[in-house]
């Protein structure tokens, strides 16, 4: 779908650059009319420097040492009508205004600073240097002076305001709207190119952008086919655009392969949903079954018969109470939720320990428990969670092995750790099996006693030892029957860098 042109980025830069360039056009105009005006003043009064002095002895102001006041009232007349951009002030010593030029109703000042006056006399290349406006209170201009009658004895100044009231009015008139007009054309052409070369440039910049934006709206549209192949997670060559795209991919590829694992969840969800509704369902159904029986047949019923129907009742409940433990584990382990206590301690005692424990279950079973090498070396280990291990692997070994046969354990060095060695005399693993042996509620096909496990021991042992930092392996044995490996951290292991 389409965006408004100012919601895009590309839209955006252009209209910040336009504003961009229509200030800096702005400025430009207002700092060239400033410099216009300062260099125009001090070319004027560089050229007319003089005229003060000129005007003193060309006019003859000065007779016998004195001001003549006839010739300098000529002056002002002549000036006032040849020249009318200039105005003429004649000061006393301390800079007030004797006599002038002006139209006396403009006058605003009654005295000049003289500063300023001291300053060109004493630099007479000082330009431009502005000095006081008799018709404004704050104004200031350009001006000539002199002393008179003489610099050798001066009784005031002849002032001369070089850019008069006149002179500011037509410079209003012409020479401000010709600078407006040249300001406003040079502001549009360089508006006009600048503006054209940004946007050109802002396309060729925003284009891969652009691209990058219909990729991820692709994206969004529909996930797993709008994704490119994904490079590795090293250093990206280019610009931020193209980390930004190598990234994206790479994030593409991360989200489609996560919804195939969800996708994967929820299906073995729905597999272990289905599974422990079975599970459950089955040993309820025998205890509701049995009990029931015994509620209806209770007084026809013999003795013998009601403790058979009682212990058979009492054996379902015990399997769903182990089945809703092993859920509840599995859970926990899945949720994370429980955490090992590493300590070290000798794998031959627990393993010694455990095997005692299983006895009893294997003569039930006509299964023999063996002990086989047991090197006396220490793990790392949580000692509960290698127990909890062990009865899941020699409960199963037991299961699977047929009557008169063996489960043999042995305890070896495993550098850098400690492995424990259940083997069983049973029929092994089918092939096809041996990648799922470890996934919950998988009941292999050889198993000899079918529905009395749900098949759970063996996925919380292996991530009861991944808890750990441990793991376990399995393999079919060349003789016949398993071998289920459990391998766990040494106490005594050296770590990284060879140090102790």
């Amino acid at each position: 779908m389409a965006r408004p042109m100012l919601r895009t980025l590309y839209g955006r830069l252009a209209l910040a650059l336009f504003l961009l360039l229509v200030t800096v056009g702005a400025l430009f105009t207002l700092l060239s009319l400033y410099s216009v005006r300062e260099y125009t003043a001090a070319v004027n009064q560089a050229l007319n420097r003089d005229l003060a002095r000129n005007l003193v002895s060309d006019r003859n102001l000065v007779t016998d040492g004195r001001l003549n006041r006839d010739a300098l009232k000529t002056l002002f007349e002549l000036y006032m009508t040849i020249n009318p951009s200039i105005e003429i002030y004649l000061l006393d010593a301390d800079g007030r205004i004797l006599s002038y030029s002006a139209d006396p109703d403009k006058i605003k000042r009654k005295r000049v600073s003289l500063g300023p006056i001291r300053a060109l006399l004493s630099d007479p290349t000082a330009f431009p240097l502005l000095g006081d406006d008799p018709r404004s209170h704050d104004r200031r201009k350009v001006f000539s002076v002199t002393p008179v009658p003489s610099e050798a004895h001066p009784t005031g100044y002849l002032y001369v305001v070089l850019r008069g009231e006149e002179y500011d009015l037509a410079e209003s008139m012409v020479h401000s709207h010709q600078l407006l007009q040249m300001g406003a054309g040079a502001l549009a052409v360089s508006l006009f190119v600048g503006l054209l070369a940004g946007l050109l440039f802002f396309r060729l910049l925003t284009r891969r952008l652009s691209r990058l934006t219909e990729r991820v709206e692709a994206f969004e549209a529909d996930v797993g086919t709008a994704v490119s192949a994904a490079g590795d997670d090293g250093p990206v060559a280019g610009d931020d655009i193209d980390y930004l795209s190598a990234r994206f991919d790479q994030m593409s590829q991360r989200i489609v392969a996560q919804l195939e694992l969800l996708k994967d969840k929820d299906h073995q969800r729905r597999q272990l949903v289905a599974q422990v509704s079975h599970d459950l369902r089955t040993p309820l159904a025998s205890i509701q079954g049995y009990l029931e029986a015994l509620k209806l047949k209770q007084d026809s019923l013999p003795p013998a018969e009601q403790r058979r129907f009682v212990a058979v009742a009492l054996s379902e409940s015990r399997r769903l109470a182990r089945l809703v433990d092993e859920l509840f584990e599995l859970a926990a382990l899945e949720a994370r939720e429980k955490h090992a206590r590493p300590e070290p301690f000798v794998m031959a005692e627990l393993v010694h320990d455990v095997v005692q424990k299983h006895q009893p279950e294997a003569e039930r079973a006509g299964v023999t428990l063996r002990l086989g090498d047991m090197a006396p070396v220490r793990a790392m280990a949580d000692i509960a969670l290698c127990e909890r291990v062990l009865d899941n692997l020699i409960g199963n070994a037991i299961r699977h092995s047929p009557p008169g046969k063996a489960v043999t354990l042995s305890v070896r060095a495993d550098t850098p750790g400690v492995s424990v060695s259940v083997l069983d005399d049973g029929p092994g693993i089918a092939p096809d099996q041996m990648d799922h042996i470890f996934e919950p509620f998988f009941q292999g096909s050889t198993r000899s006693q079918a529905g009395h496990h749900a098949g759970l021991g063996l996925a919380i042992a292996q991530r009861l030892a991944g808890l750990q930092e441990g793991r376990i392996s399995v393999a079919n044995r060349p003789e016949g029957g398993a071998e289920f490996r459990i391998w766990l951290p040494a106490a005594d292991r050296t770590p990284p860098g060879g140090e102790t």
